[in-house]
């Protein structure tokens, strides 16, 4: 059986949010990829983390969405499908607003100056890495509109990893710069999903 996202009138509506919402990344993935070739970042690796091992998993997961034993029910394909493009959707303008609320400072590669301003407004009143949490809900939304369950268990574990190694690498350079502004950012907010990580 083909899986929804790849039948009429449905591949229509996914190519088009995925082209809405992936498109702006490609400034920050270019802008990353000349700061890293310059010797400007201290990233470590974890830009070369999320592009390859990110994707990867969203090869690996359409691939796994022909498979039959992990399709969704299908009363449920559609609705997953509309839950998916909602998610990447929502991730995607959260992404955009930390755009605007970093400025300069939003950067695809881990960068930072001793005079960096820590932002607490917005999305970063509640939470240190919220463009994570719109990365990881924009990979969830994928694999939601794959109707299949390994694909999207496959993103979210994958995705959660690879957001996981850039936060650490992010936080331990920001705390070497930054320093006590930054120690202090970390001890009133969680990473990337409210109230728990």
């Amino acid at each position: 059986m083909t899986p929804t996202a790849f039948t009429w009138p449905y591949w229509l509506m996914l190519a088009a949010v995925l082209i809405w919402a992936y498109v702006p990344e490609l400034k920050i993935v270019r802008s990353a990829r000349t700061a890293i070739n310059r010797g400007n970042s201290r990233d470590a690796g974890s830009f070369q983390v999320i592009i390859y091992a990110g994707g990867f998993a969203s090869v690996l997961a359409v691939a796994l969405a022909w498979v039959p034993l992990w399709h969704m029910s299908g009363a449920v394909r559609p609705i997953a499908f509309g839950l998916g493009l909602l998610l990447i959707i929502l991730g995607s303008l959260l992404r955009r607003h930390c755009f605007r609320m970093l400025g300069s400072s939003f950067t695809g590669d881990v960068r930072a100056t001793p005079d960096q301003r820590i932002v607490n407004t917005g999305a970063y009143q509640f939470l240190r890495h919220p463009s994570y949490t719109a990365g990881l809900l924009m990979n969830i939304g994928f694999g939601l509109t794959l109707g299949n369950w390994l694909s999207l268990m496959l993103l979210t574990v994958v995705v959660f990893g690879v957001y996981s190694y850039r936060i650490a690498v992010e936080e331990r350079a920001l705390l070497a710069v930054v320093g006590a502004p930054y120690r202090e950012f970390m001890s009133t907010r969680r990473r990337m999903i409210p109230f728990v990580y």
